[in-house]
């Protein structure tokens, strides 16, 4: 009876303190945005180029299957009709989805999503449902040797993914400094003892892409604390890699923060991973790297700072994420972290943990 009041106990701290980059503040509660994107209804009646592939049930191989029988002509109508669904249609051509997503902000006519309008930005995915969601690629997607994709935590939406805040922080401030990271040479020579080193410079450039394409926690309440937005996230993750795999791009490295790293455990056993990456994590809903059910190597960082050490490693009654994945029982590599700053430090340039991102992101590891 004792043990199981400490339990109690345990998990109605972790209620209060796990979460993402907002800090110690109170959440509240929000609606997962899930399901296909706004204006199917219009595609599944258009008959115009034949049946259309359903964005519900269609794979994304099926997806790239279809838009290679069509002409540029066709494609570009497509785009232009139904710019919501072509830009969100995981196995569509890359170009395309930009062409579309393009004109998807621009037709919602809101200001807070007009910088993702810019000639510029390659906008590889656009839901304006809810808070919004975004997936934005960094690099050239279409001719990687190598992609990456950052999961964020809580707070980061369409409108707050690029938004001013600490460099190098945010989803698409961490994509901008591993793409960077991954143009300098690494040294050879271990990065850090027993966990990454660097080995032959793999060919070919590194595409990263800023995956905010789930509802994320609102700061540190009951959604960060339980599993409810993570595991309807994980399905969005694991069509998102497999419409990568259908245009043809590499198997994708993971990076996941914070409450990201849930998101990532959930989704693991679905997706082509080459790494997962989780940093600054909660839990990932598993006990050790072999329960992820994975073919890809686990790594796992924390920073010595970083507040998410204090959430207790906890899972009862659908509340916690479980255990530690930097603990020796989980199994999981270890990225080092020594000089990592606070919850959101890990991608601040001269770190270990970027200079180990890196070598991740380009192959660079034995």
């Amino acid at each position: 009876m004792r043990r199981f009041g400490r339990t109690l106990v345990t998990a109605a701290l972790a209620v209060t303190v796990v979460g993402g980059t907002a800090g110690w503040a109170s959440g509240e509660s929000q609606s997962a945005v899930t399901g296909p994107p706004p204006g199917t209804a219009a595609w599944r009646a258009d008959t115009a180029y034949g049946p259309l592939p359903d964005p519900a049930t269609a794979t994304p191989h099926e997806v790239a299957r279809f838009f290679a029988g069509l002409d540029d002509a066709a494609r570009s109508a497509l785009a232009r009709t139904h710019p919501l669904v072509v830009g969100n249609l995981d196995g569509a051509p890359v170009p395309l989805r930009y062409e579309a997503n393009r004109l998807a902000v621009v037709a919602t006519g809101e200001a807070r999503y007009a910088s993702l309008a810019a000639p510029d930005r390659r906008i590889l995915a656009f839901d304006p449902r809810g808070r919004g969601q975004v997936a934005e690629v960094f690099g050239d997607l279409e001719h990687a040797a190598h992609v990456s994709v950052i999961v964020p935590g809580s707070d980061n939406d369409a409108t707050s993914h690029d938004a001013r805040r600490a460099p190098h922080t945010g989803p698409a401030g961490m994509a901008r400094a591993l793409r960077t990271a991954t143009e300098t040479p690494l040294a050879d020579g271990p990065v850090a003892a027993g966990s990454v080193a660097a080995g032959p410079v793999a060919a070919g450039p590194v595409a990263v892409i800023a995956w905010t394409g789930y509802t994320t926690p609102v700061g540190v309440g009951l959604d960060a604390a339980d599993g409810r937005l993570a595991a309807a996230g994980a399905p969005r993750l694991a069509r998102f890699t497999a419409g990568l795999d259908a245009v043809g791009a590499p198997d994708p490295v993971l990076f996941c923060h914070s409450y990201g790293s849930v998101v990532c455990g959930l989704a693991a056993r679905h997706t082509d991973a080459a790494d997962i990456v989780a940093l600054g994590s909660p839990g990932m809903r598993a006990d050790t790297a072999d329960d992820l059910r994975t073919g890809a190597r686990v790594w796992a960082g924390r920073g010595p700072s970083d507040w998410i050490a204090d959430v207790p490693n906890v899972s009862f009654a659908g509340i916690g994420h479980g255990a530690d994945p930097t603990s020796a029982a989980f199994g999981a590599r270890r990225v080092p972290a020594a000089d990592v700053r606070g919850h959101a430090g890990y991608f601040t340039p001269g770190t270990q943990s970027l200079a180990a991102f890196a070598a991740i992101a380009k192959g660079e590891v034995r």
